[in-house]
């Protein structure tokens, strides 16, 4: 432990919740629709800056490091190609989905396929994102662990309650902001590390050098099935995440919200090559460590400048805390749209959706941290929750985009088949060393497509903005 790396992590926390007790007092949160939307005013630095450090948490800087720490430099750049490549489909429907404005995804989903539809996805997607808060606690708790002498496990808590507060005060007025300052702190710390960390290796050629065997292949010696099973995962999710579809939903009009998503594009590559870099360095530099902790033991060994390596932690934990801060908010969401206010009716006034959001950002922090004992490691929590999402509720969302011959009873089957089948794999303790995405994915297509085809198509609708009128 070093007090550089203390002190600057606290300050970096301190910064953060400063930023929440502003906008609690600000008087600008005066519903649930500005809770989750920010009154749809956010500028395009902060919609940029949000989208791309909710999408890169924990697993990207410990569950995807981990993965780049084991395989390789090129098997890593596999495992992140998800992400640019999902992003260019959600360039190409960024303005359709602006127009649609829906608060969720299961919303989205009831406006093409009913009320049944949308419960069934509520509650996948509540799963899902339990799932994906777990695995930000658990990586802060790796983070905080390294710079305090709090255990992991209490590290986790103090993260939870951080991560609950930001999110609890001021929705994602306080969120977007917070992320754009993670994204500046974040950003730089990865790049300016690079250099360093491989000037320690001894240069370019000693790095590729150094690598093990494996891990100078293209697949780092994983199988074709085993390396896409970690290639889909996220390439489904950002497909259909609802944190996405919400910022969208966020953005001032349609043209801005197309504008965000290429901004997007371009900062993801100055996350994930850097990450990709440092880790497999740190391969050279630390074999035989654990794979989570590759980014941050360069950080907390002394392979970097005090300064740099407690810019790099505090990036690491405002990486969890944006993130964790998202998915927490939009899990919430969820229980107050899909299920509050869907079946309360008029009583569902705009305060009691915002008192409804609160409490359940509360319950998703207590289950989320529950969750995360159950899981050994932030790549396989990753992994599961990523694909119980990409594999039940990505093919029922882009049917609503892409194809008109969908049914209700298609779309049924297909969530269905593809959580069912996930968590199925899971349990059986994942045979062939294979994710549950190659059998959960190819289950909910087959389900969507054959059941949509033996039964009557609804009358195909472009979706309608939620102010529409009936």
């Amino acid at each position: 432990m070093q007090t550089t790396h203390l002190v600057i992590l606290a300050v970096y926390i301190a910064a953060m919740l400063g930023v929440a007790l502003y906008f609690l007092r600000s008087g600008r949160l005066r519903g649930g629709d500005d809770f989750l939307f920010a009154g749809r005013s956010l500028p395009r630095p902060v919609m940029i800056a949000t989208m791309l450090v909710t999408w890169v948490g924990s697993g990207t800087i410990i569950g995807g490091a981990n993965f780049a720490y084991t395989y390789g430099p090129t098997a890593g750049m596999v495992f992140f190609a998800g992400t640019p490549l999902g992003i260019l489909v959600l360039l190409l429907a960024a303005r359709r989905i602006r127009r649609a404005s829906r608060h969720t995804i299961p919303e989205l989903l009831e406006a093409r396929f009913g009320i049944g539809v949308r419960t069934v996805a509520a509650a996948v997607t509540t799963i899902a994102y339990l799932g994906l808060t777990a695995s930000q606690f658990v990586g802060g708790g790796y983070v905080v662990s390294l710079v305090t002498p709090l255990s992991a496990f209490q590290g986790t808590l103090l993260v939870a309650v951080v991560v609950t507060v930001l999110t609890i005060t001021g929705g994602l007025f306080s969120v977007a902001y917070t992320d754009f300052f993670s994204a500046i702190l974040i950003v730089l710390g990865l790049i300016v590390s690079v250099p360093l960390v491989l000037a320690a290796v001894g240069g370019p050629g000693a790095y590729w050098d150094g690598l093990p065997e494996q891990a100078t292949t293209f697949s780092g010696g994983l199988t074709a099935l085993q390396l896409l099973g970690y290639f889909l995962p996220l390439f489904l999710l950002l497909l259909a995440d609802q944190n996405m579809y919400q910022r969208l939903a966020a953005a001032k009009d349609e043209k801005e919200a197309r504008s965000s998503t290429l901004g997007m594009l371009v900062g993801s590559f100055f996350v994930f090559v850097p990450v990709v870099l440092l880790a497999t360095a740190a391969a050279v530099l630390m074999p035989g460590i654990d794979g989570d902790m590759a980014i941050l033991s360069l950080a907390s060994e002394g392979h970097l400048p005090a300064v740099l390596g407690g810019l790099i932690l505090a990036g690491a934990v405002a990486f969890v805390i944006t993130t964790g801060s998202s998915y927490m908010l939009s899990g919430a969401s969820n229980v107050a749209y899909d299920l509050y206010a869907r079946f309360a009716g008029e009583r569902a006034g705009e305060r009691r959706k915002l008192l409804v959001q609160r409490l359940s950002v509360l319950g998703v922090a207590v289950l989320g941290v529950a969750l995360g004992l159950f899981f050994p490691t932030v790549l396989e929590l990753q992994m599961y929750s990523y694909t119980i999402y990409g594999a039940a509720i990505t093919p029922v969302v882009l049917s609503v985009l892409f194809w008109k011959r969908a049914t209700t009873a298609g779309a049924v089957a297909a969530l269905v088949a593809g959580a069912a089948t996930t968590i199925g794999w899971q349990v059986a303790g994942s045979p062939g060393g294979l994710n549950a995405v190659i059998v959960a994915l190819p289950a909910a297509l087959v389900a969507l497509v054959a059941v949509s085809l033996c039964t009557r198509a609804a009358e195909p609708a472009e979706p309608a903005p939620a102010d529409a009128p009936a």
